[in-house]
């Protein structure tokens, strides 16, 4: 059997601020975490760096979404993929657009397309990729 499949981000000291903040406006609910120190990892890192994340998980949308601050000169920003949201309606891909786009860059602004009411891509403030698609049909708006 296969198992579940999970998705494992790689941060620059921040996947601690990035699961809050995708908790706060994504409703992502918060699983265990495990910073650097007291870790058989302690001492891979500089000491400033215990307080940084190991491991930490979180589920977006029953997706258990995984994650860790690279050890410093480590971290590669991401490439060759991008988070996938489609919410049921347009004022939910909007909502979850706005927030993810908060301090980010938008790549191709929040709109309507041939296949959909909505579509949107943008880089989120942690340097995590993001595309956004309402479910809906246009000619169902």
């Amino acid at each position: 059997m296969t198992p579940p499949l999970q998705i494992y981000l790689s941060f620059d000291g921040q996947c601690e601020a990035a699961f809050r903040f995708y908790e706060e406006r994504l409703g992502a609910t918060r699983g265990p975490a495990f910073p650097y120190a007291n870790s058989p990892m302690a001492g891979d890192v500089p000491p400033e760096w215990g307080t940084k994340i190991m491991h930490a998980s979180i589920t977006i949308g029953g997706v258990t979404v995984a994650g860790a601050d690279q050890p410093p000169g480590g971290y590669e920003p991401p490439k060759g993929f991008r988070m996938f949201l489609e919410p049921a309606d347009a004022a939910d891909t909007e909502r979850l657009f706005e927030a993810l786009a908060e301090n980010g860059t938008i790549e191709m602004p929040l709109q309507s397309t041939f296949w959909s009411v909505r579509f949107g891509v943008l880089t989120d403030q942690f340097g995590i990729p993001w595309t956004l698609n309402c479910a809906q049909s246009p000619a169902a708006a």
